[in-house]
């Protein structure tokens, strides 16, 4: 499974009452960083399977989403588990640090 992209309009089917797990990336295009771990977090998709789902908010054409969230830098990453926000971080990161992340909060 690839990164799913989300929009303010699908964010609460695709995240909120998800079943599973859900890694969300709010970036945008000009975002050096975000650019950075993009294929880190395909690959990590591809990895958890249908175990976590992986997905990405362009902030530039969804704004309600990460304003709801508090989001004030990007690439920032929350990790969404039964609705409810568990963990999150912010900037870039190798894979390995990612992967960790997501493991621990889960």
């Amino acid at each position: 499974m690839a990164t799913v992209p989300v929009t303010d309009n699908t964010f609460e089917t695709e995240v909120v009452k998800s079943d599973v797990p859900v890694v969300v990336d709010f970036w945008a295009e000009w975002c050096g960083p975000c650019r950075q771990i993009g294929p880190a977090l395909e690959e990590l998709a591809k990895e958890y399977g249908d175990k976590v789902k992986i997905v990405k908010v362009n902030v530039d054409e969804n704004p309600v989403s990460p304003a709801r969230l508090g989001v004030r830098g990007i690439p920032a990453l929350f990790l969404f588990k039964d609705g409810q926000v568990v963990s999150n971080k912010t900037g870039a990161a190798p894979k390995a640090t990612l992967q960790s992340w997501i493991d621990s909060a889960l």
